[in-house]
Order: structure tokens, then sequence, then C-alpha cells
């Protein structure tokens, strides 16, 4: 994985003190809230409902087992004892004193880590495929070009105070991983006519109060222009980007009101003018970029002991059907460690827990692991003959749930028990829908199915592109959840279609469970996912399983 140039530790370094006296400034009343706002935004500082919260970058969701172990160490000596990891590859700590944010900033410096550009309306932290560089359908590891535009775009000047925030994403596989048709500008490496690999570049999407899919706005652009073909893109949103509204300030707003030739137009115009003063990538600094995402050697080894203990214990069988995923390598496995033990919080992890998955990094997975945006932390590269060994240990410290896939990995945003924008609670929602099922006994039954749940209209959730979405509204001060239908986050996306009215609080569980006992009454076999009998029948026979007569309930 990347490891920071002097340049790069320097620059970190200074951030951070300059930070240190800014914090100062406030606590001694000589920069008031409205001066300092803008000031810890930069740095990933939110003030929320109860606290302070910062937001910590994890590039391209890539992270060590040293740094592991030392946001475990931040946990417990300046939050709670726990770090909570978002949809965006980021890990959140809710509970910092503004007076330690800046030793917080040092600790994480001495790792390679930071918070810069984790808030403010800025290229945010550039997200991936969190299966990256071990995915069996790879056409190429996406992390280099991850590394290369975070290089770019932190600190970029001409973009620090773009019209909104902005957002980028990159895959690397046929099957999309890394949500990028939901990001301002999505790249997906591809292969062109003459087999070498350059970019489907994506634009315009996201989610939120307006919801939209991103457009090609150049199905192939060659590697060595991707820097200033971006830089293109953002600087022409800057121009034409509303500053007026907001709502609707997002690039996404700026390629419907315009019209995507009418922007590509643009695009293009100055591109050619970037091209001739900003040839593209150094390509000495890209091969040192790509030099350090070199795979591991892999060791292969007997299987026996795997196949013997998949036949033994029930248990161990389970998990390796939810949470294991084909590795490019012969005799390895992708493990993805469940943060969603039913009644726990999607995403949460205690300091304990964090120091042993880096642990189990460093005997099992070449001292790697993943947070994916699905709230999960992956084992990339875990030989099979481990897999027993590992589970056991996984066990142990409540962290062998074998439902990835299934009705209790739900993502959910932290609602409105921490945020300052939120309408209505995601976390006991989540949390009452995986007990519920797990009392039930029927989420094998069910099988594949995405639910995300989001607490406001900002859709931090994703709740968008949920087969089944959740999203939380106050309707006169009570809380209201909207269900929405047959929404998809892969190379296939489609935004969910809302059912109809929303549901009270305590009405939301029994409400799932009248859909998906439906959709079990409705599938042709136990193949047929949710969303392909969604798409198969349409939404009308799910409504009328939502929208039961209280007399029709009472006969259920």
């Amino acid at each position: 994985m990347y490891e920071y140039s002097d340049f790069d530790e320097a620059f970190v370094r200074t951030r951070n003190a300059q930070f240190r006296a800014q914090v100062e400034r406030r606590v001694s009343g000589a920069l008031t809230e409205d001066e300092f706002r803008p000031l810890r935004l930069m740095n990933g500082l939110y003030l929320q409902l109860h606290a302070y919260m910062l937001r910590i970058a994890i590039p391209y969701g890539t992270i060590s087992s040293v740094q592991m172990r030392q946001l475990a160490h931040i946990a417990e000596r300046w939050d709670k004892g726990y770090g909570h990891f978002t949809t965006r590859q980021n890990i959140q700590f809710n509970w910092p004193k503004l007076t330690d944010v800046p030793d917080i900033l040092e600790a994480l410096a001495d790792v390679g880590m930071h918070s810069i550009q984790t808030s403010g309306n800025t290229i945010r932290n550039v997200t991936a495929d969190h299966f990256a560089g071990a995915a069996v359908d790879e056409i190429e590891d996406p992390r280099p070009t991850a590394e290369l535009i975070r290089q770019w775009s932190t600190d970029h000047p001409e973009f620090q105070f773009l019209p909104r925030k902005f957002k980028i994403g990159v895959s690397g596989s046929p099957h999309d991983r890394a949500v990028t048709k939901s990001h301002d500008i999505g790249l997906r490496i591809v292969r062109g006519g003459s087999g070498r690999t350059g970019y489907e570049v994506l634009v315009g999407g996201g989610l939120g109060r307006t919801p939209m899919v991103a457009q090609v706005i150049r199905p192939f652009l060659r590697k060595q222009d991707l820097l200033p073909y971006l830089e293109a893109i953002v600087s022409t949103y800057n121009v034409m980007g509303r500053r007026d509204n907001k709502f609707k300030a997002r690039v996404k707003i700026t390629v419907f009101e315009n019209g995507m030739e009418k922007f590509r137009d643009a695009v293009e115009t100055r591109f050619e003018h970037i091209k001739a003063e900003f040839p593209g990538v150094n390509p000495e600094l890209l091969a040192r970029i790509e030099q350090s995402f070199a795979p591991p050697v892999f060791r292969d080894g007997p299987e026996g002991a795997f196949h013997a203990a998949r036949a033994a214990d029930p248990v161990f069988r389970a998990w390796t059907d939810t949470n294991l995923t084909e590795h490019r390598a012969p005799g390895h496995a992708i493990v993805t460690v469940s943060l969603k033990a039913h009644g726990e919080t999607p995403g949460d992890t205690s300091a304990a827990q964090m120091r042993v998955l880096a642990d189990l990094a460093d005997r099992y997975s070449h001292g790697e692991l993943r947070i994916s945006h699905e709230q999960n932390v992956i084992l990339p590269h875990v030989r099979k003959a481990d897999l027993p060994a590992l589970h056991a240990v996984l066990k142990a410290q409540r962290l062998a749930t074998a439902n990835v896939g299934l009705v209790s990995d739900i993502i959910a945003c932290p609602g409105m028990d921490y945020c300052t924008l939120a309408t209505a609670r995601s976390i006991p929602v989540a949390q009452q829908i995986a007990t519920h099922f797990q009392a039930l006994g029927l989420e094998e039954e069910i099988g594949r199915i995405t639910i995300k749940i989001s607490g406001c209209i900002n859709a931090c959730g994703h709740h968008h592109v949920g087969h089944i979405g959740i999203l939380g509204l106050d309707r006169a001060g009570v809380e209201n959840y909207q269900i929405t239908l047959g929404g998809d986050h892969t190379e296939t996306m489609t935004l969910g279609e809302r059912a109809g009215p929303g549901f009270a609080y305590d009405e939301i569980v029994p409400a799932i469970e009248r859909l998906l006992r439906a959709y079990l009454d409705l599938r042709t076999s136990r193949e047929e996912s949710f969303l392909d009998a969604y798409r198969r029948l349409g939404p009308a026979p799910f409504k009328a399983a939502l929208y039961l007569t209280e007399a029709e309930r009472d006969a259920a």
C-alpha cells in the first residue's frame, strides 16, 4: 500500500500545526464559532448533536494493521472506546473534545493518516472497490488511480471552495462494487480497442434530495489524460455550478439544467486548453505509485483442513457460505468481517475488535485490511487453509456473524442519535429489523438482499439504491419512514421507487416483514432474488403487501 513521502509528511504536519493554532484561538475566544466553522470543516471536524465528530479518511478503503491499531488507540484515549465506519470508507469518532483534536491529528500523522477534505465544499475522500487487488474479475487494481487522484486533489488551490462537496469513486472490475454511478465523477477501468486500459468516465451522479444516476461523458479516456480531464470537469463545474441555492449546487444539477451535450462541450473545450499546459501524469510518479500496490507473494497451501471444517462444523460452513468471496489467487479467499452482529450498531467497532482485526491481518492477510462502503471490514488475502483458525478468533470476539449480503447486513447512517441534520432514527430501526428476522429464522430463506436506511433526505445511508430503502422523515414532530423498492447500486444502478405513504416508527418492522413474506410467496425459486422478483413483477404485488387494510392485517 502507499506510504507517505517526505512531502506528504511535511504537508500533513504543517496543516496540523495550523489547525492547532486555530483551535487555541477558538478556545481563547479570538475566533467565534462562525469564524471557526469553515476552518474545522476543512479538517473534518463537525459539531454534532451532543459533541464534536471527527471524520478520518481511509483513502480508497485501504488500511494497514499499524493504522488500525492507531485507530484503536485513538478510540480509547480520546473517545469512548469505539469508532464508526461509514459508507464513504471513512471512520468517525463521535465524542472527541475540541482541545484533544490536534493531538488526535498528530497521532494520525504518525501512521500516515489525516482528516483533510473529509468535509467542506471540496473534493472528498476518493473511494474504490473494497476487493481491489484481490477480485477475480478485476481488469486492473483501481487503487493507483485513486491514489493519484488523492495527490492531485488534496489542497488543490482551485477546488477548495467549490459550489458544493464533490465525490469521486473508482472501480477496476466490470462488476461495480464502488457505486461509481452515485458519484459526482465515477471512473470505471475498461479495455480499449487496442487492449490497453483506460477509463469510462461518468459524471453527474448523486443521491440526497435529488437522486440521479451518473451519465457517461467519455466512453474511453486514455490513462495519461486522466488528471487533465478531471481538472476540466471540476473547473467547468466550478464556473457553471450554482451558488445561489445549496440544494441545487451539486454537479448533478449542473448537468441536468444545462444538458449533458452542453456540459460535455464545455468540458472538452476546457480539456483541450488545460492539456496544452498540463500534459498529464508524470510517468515516474505513476510508476512509483503503481509499485506501492504490487500484490503480495501468495503462498498456496493444502485446503483439506478448510473442507474438513466445513463438513464438520455447520456454523463455520454458514459463515463461509456468506462471508467469503472468490480470490484471484488459487487457494485463497477474500474474507468480509461483518460489523452487523444482530442488535448492534451497523459500522461500529470497539478498540478491542480493531486490535483483533489488526492482529488477524498481520497473521493471515499480509497486514492489509479494507473498509467497504457497506460498513464492513475486509481481510483481502487469506489462505483457505487458515480460515478455520481465523474464524475461531472472530467468533470469540463477536465478529463472526454469518450475514454478509443478508437481511441483517444493513447499511445505516447515524441518524438522529448523533446527527444534527437527521429527522428520524436509523440505528434502532436497523437493530430491530436484524433481531426480528433472526428471531423468525428467515434470513437464510430470504437470501441475498440489500436494505439501506437513511435518517434524513441527505441519504448518507444510500437508501435510494437499496433493494429496500428506508428514509426517516419528520411529520409534524413524529418519525415517519418511507419505503423505496427496487434500487440497485451496481453497474446496473437504478433508483428505488417510492412505495407510498410512510409508516410510523412502531410500524416499520412489521411492514418490512409483510414485504419480505410476500417476496417468499411470489418468487419462482430460491435463486430468484428480491430484486429479480421486483423487476419481473413490478411494484404492484409488493405495494399490496405493504398496504394491507386493517382487516387484512388481522386476517393475516
